[in-house]
């Protein structure tokens, strides 16, 4: 899957997790690089659903939430290893974790598109 904002692609290589696969996330893997990133898709959209932790992941990253139309909602940078709770100001349905400093470029209310 790739993540565009308008007309331009922003992360060519993204990896979807969904059920079991939402809960492992980003535990024991590799770093991403700066094109990579974990799309994680809720049930609903909601605060409570959308809070991470970075149990098991070995290096940080920065974190965007979107709303159910992909737009984003909030963003926290440099989310730090073994944090315990990570959680938007509000509601989100999708979860875009990548590799620390790439949040940089992106803006609240930007909206993405998935193709």
């Amino acid at each position: 899957m790739k993540i565009y904002s308008g007309n331009k692609l922003v992360i060519d290589n993204v990896k979807v997790c969904n059920g079991i696969k939402s809960f492992i996330g980003l535990r024991f893997s590799k770093q991403l690089k700066e094109n990579e990133a974990v799309l994680i898709e809720g049930k609903d959209e909601s605060i409570i659903d959308s809070t991470i932790d970075m149990l098991f992941v070995f290096f940080p990253i920065d974190v965007i939430w979107l709303d159910k139309n992909k737009k984003i909602v909030d963003m926290k940078k440099n989310v730090k290893p073994f944090s315990l709770f990570s959680a938007p100001r509000k509601a989100a349905k999708y979860i875009i974790e990548v590799k620390k400093g790439v949040g940089d470029k992106f803006k609240i209310n930007e909206k993405f598109r998935f193709v």
